[in-house]
């Protein structure tokens, strides 16, 4: 998979799929499945890692998981996100840490925060001939004419400074088809999405209940990983207390 394939589907009226994951085993499971993009996202801080926000997840931590996940991808294009803490600094220090996730982490491509940086950050790292993938958009979808002019506007300026993607927040059917047709490249976007966005990104953590909370919740996924592993170790429990061999290991050679 490439960028350009990416744009070869937005210009066929394909969908592409876009997933957040952390580790090997489920970069393997996801670039199976078929995917288009594996993302390597910032949110393992918060979503694996118990950090109060992503803000508190290092460029170094960050090259871990995009080593994880490189791993375990043979086709799908892989993502990283730049964190906060990187973005916060010069755009030199911005493009410093872009080049160490490409180099250093395999990636194929980085993910920036532009309300965490700004158009001027996403031009001086792909002058620096590294792909990005811009994330920018709104906390509401309600939006008005001036509104969705100026978010017209912002995502045109982001593809002009060179972004390869987009990822647009909370873009709702009003918003998001109007940036689509402004653009060549791909606008992608999760939560606030839609079927009028050129394809979808999300959580796999959140999409298959990979989560403690979903043991107690009623969310519509497509899983729950969580209430299964609760299960499954209950069960394990029940075994060695009660003397019973143990699933999931090879047996004991007899010599």
């Amino acid at each position: 998979m490439t960028v350009a394939a990416l744009r070869q589907m937005k210009r066929n009226g394909r969908k592409i799929v876009g997933v957040v994951v952390y580790d090997y085993q489920m970069a393997q499971i996801a670039d199976r499945a078929g995917v288009e993009i594996v993302s390597a996202g910032d949110s393992v801080g918060v979503t694996l890692w118990g950090h109060a926000s992503e803000a508190d997840v290092t460029i170094d931590q960050m090259l871990l998981v995009c080593q994880a996940v490189r791993r375990g991808v043979t086709r799908a294009l892989v993502s990283c996100d730049l964190p906060v803490t990187s973005l916060q600094d010069t755009p030199d220090a911005a493009v410093g840490a872009a080049m160490r996730l490409l180099r250093e982490g395999a990636a194929d491509l980085v993910k920036v925060d532009v309300a965490a940086a700004s158009a001027d950050v996403v031009r001086a790292i792909t002058r620096s001939s590294i792909p990005v993938w811009a994330q920018f958009g709104v906390a509401t979808a309600a939006l008005d004419a001036p509104a969705v002019d100026r978010l017209v506007r912002e995502a045109q300026q982001l593809e002009e400074v060179g972004a390869s993607l987009l990822d647009f927040r909370q873009s709702g059917p009003i918003a998001g088809p109007a940036v689509v047709r402004a653009l060549h490249i791909p606008v992608l976007g999760g939560v606030g999405g839609g079927p009028w966005l050129d394809g979808r990104i999300r959580s796999l953590a959140a999409a298959i209940g990979y989560l403690a909370s979903a043991v107690d919740d009623n969310m519509d996924r497509y899983a729950n990983v969580g209430a299964m592993a609760l299960s499954a170790i209950s069960a394990l429990c029940d075994d060695v207390r009660a003397g019973r061999p143990l699933r999931g290991a090879a047996p004991a050679s007899r010599s």
